[in-house]
């Protein structure tokens, strides 16, 4: 199905843009508003975490758990709603709480302050001073909430495709040529991406379903799901809920298979093929052994803008547009030429049991034996493209870098690669390593094993050449004439430093070696 997300601030017309276009459309138009009824009547209390997130010094365990539920729900809601038929939401950040789904039209519709202010002199019979007050004051909350929700800057405008500013527009004109934008091959649904939505949503069921359930509502889990697998990362602490969170999720309608993960850390692996038995996989899983993480891999499947893609897309189900708009635009090809985008591959099929999924699923099993699966999915990106897929909502300790764009010549492998690290990290604010760093940086190399011990033979030829020869020694570092005087000086200058250089690295690599080994 497809999807409009309209973001809004305080009385910018986005609401009223949103109704007007759902209803040129003849789609559904959900508010945000609407939302949060919903989550009142479920039990949550929104307005305390609003109040909450706005004041991070009440933030409480208990309401730490109320905002992973009112996340859930708050998908789960608008997915089941978007499964049904064709979407136009309006709200403060719904594009937010559907990472990756690349067919969605994001907009950003912002109207100039003066009109706002005078908006609220006259539907709250303020002062313009107070009016001035409250207008800023809305909006610095608003990006405060967004900013501690989502970890992202609501005012950067690469989050939206469009950015509409309605001083000059009319409402309706505006809502007119929405309607021919949605109608572009960018923001139709393909298989990939309605892929993407059922395992999005039946992620959220889950969640909502361990959060809602009296033995397990305490949790705090990261709940993945890929083809009826679902995914669970729970802490050390609650290691006796692992048994109660297959059984709550068991009868949960779509679920096929449980994998429960206890991990105190987590690491993304982002790569266009997994091997369980190559190196790489055998390195990252020695360091989430040592760090008790539990391992989320993403495979790439890059969207390649170079080569044009020809692809029959079935019109949109649900799509009737008003009257005076259908005047206005002009039949579109079915055949569209260069579309890319969406999570995993499009296919019309999907990946059956035979396709390749650069050995995905392989891998997920073989960490599921180990105890070390996070889950896993396949995304169809550029390297920015797939940076804003990620969920900013888990933390994770490490991103790891693998081969990627593995089409591409050498240097541009290395250009893109290094372009993606930038991203994932400038999105997630963790530490961004590749493979090869990983080893130099969290793994005991071989190389290092010598290192080590040139270090520690080096330290303790100094030390054994100090205590055997300590007479000559003293003599040299307290001499009586002024010529001697400097050459102790300079000698001393040079044999602390070195010293300190030596043992510091041989401490150095042996902490890193009792922490890792």
């Amino acid at each position: 199905m497809q999807i409009v997300c309209i973001s809004r601030g305080s009385l910018s017309k986005g609401g009223e843009l949103g109704e007007r276009l759902a209803h040129k459309l003849g789609w559904q138009c959900i508010s945000r508003e609407q939302m949060v009824e919903e989550a009142i009547k479920r039990g949550i209390s929104v307005g305390k975490l609003e109040t909450a997130i706005l004041k991070p010094h009440i933030f409480t365990e208990r309401l730490a758990l109320e905002k992973d539920h009112y996340q859930a729900f708050s998908t789960m809601y608008l997915l089941e709603r978007m499964a049904r038929e064709n979407t136009v939401y309006h709200g403060r950040a719904g594009h937010l709480l559907l990472p990756g789904l690349d067919h969605m039209l994001r907009i950003r519709v912002v109207a100039d302050r003066e009109s706002r202010i005078k908006s609220v002199m006259q539907r709250l019979n303020l002062t313009r001073e107070k009016s001035r007050v409250y207008v800023d004051q809305v909006d610095e909350d608003r990006k405060r909430w967004v900013k501690l929700y989502f970890g992202l800057d609501w005012d950067d405008p690469t989050s939206y495709d469009l950015i509409i500013n309605l001083e000059q527009m009319n409402v309706d004109n505006a809502a007119t040529a929405l309607c021919s934008m949605t109608q572009l091959p960018d923001f139709l649904p393909t298989p990939s991406t309605q892929r993407a939505m059922q395992n999005m949503l039946l992620a959220a069921r889950a969640r909502v379903a361990l959060a809602e359930h009296e033995k397990t509502y305490a949790g705090q889990f990261i709940v993945r799901a890929d083809r009826g697998v679902v995914s669970v990362v729970y802490k050390l602490q609650q290691a006796d809920l692992a048994e109660q969170v297959t059984r709550v999720l068991r009868g949960l309608s779509g679920v096929e298979q449980v994998v429960c993960t206890m991990a105190r850390s987590n690491i993304l692996w982002v790569q266009e093929r997994f091997d369980p038995e190559s190196d790489a996989f055998k390195e990252v899983v020695s360091l989430a052994r040592k760090w008790d993480a539990a391992v989320e891999l993403l495979r790439l499947d890059p969207a390649d803008d170079d080569e044009a893609e020809t692809r029959v897309i079935p019109a949109a189900p649900g799509i009737k547009a008003h009257p005076d708009v259908v005047n206005r635009m002009k039949p579109m090809s079915r055949t569209i030429m260069s579309v890319h985008g969406g999570i995993e591959d499009d296919s019309e099929e999907g990946q059956d049991a035979g396709a390749d999924d650069g050995g995905l699923h392989k891998t997920l099993a073989e960490l599921a034996r180990i105890d070390r699966s996070g889950g896993g999915r396949t995304v169809r990106a550029t390297g920015r493209r797939l940076a804003e897929s990620v969920d900013t909502r888990i933390e994770y300790n490490l991103l790891v870098v693998g081969d990627v764009f593995l089409k591409k010549g050498h240097a541009a492998q290395t250009r893109m690669a290094n372009e993606l690290c930038g991203a994932l990290r400038e999105k997630l604010k963790a530490p961004v390593v590749n493979v090869e760093e990983l080893k130099q940086q969290y793994l005991f190399s071989p190389r290092q094993f010598l290192n080590l011990f040139g270090f520690l033979a080096a330290s303790a030829a100094f030390y054994l050449a100090v205590f055997t020869n300590q007479q000559a020694v003293l003599d040299f570092t307290h001499p009586e004439s002024t010529n001697a005087k400097i050459i102790a000086a300079v000698g001393i200058f040079i044999f602390v430093p070195l010293i300190a250089y030596l043992y510091g690295n041989a401490t150095r690599l042996f902490l890193k070696l009792l922490r890792v080994q």
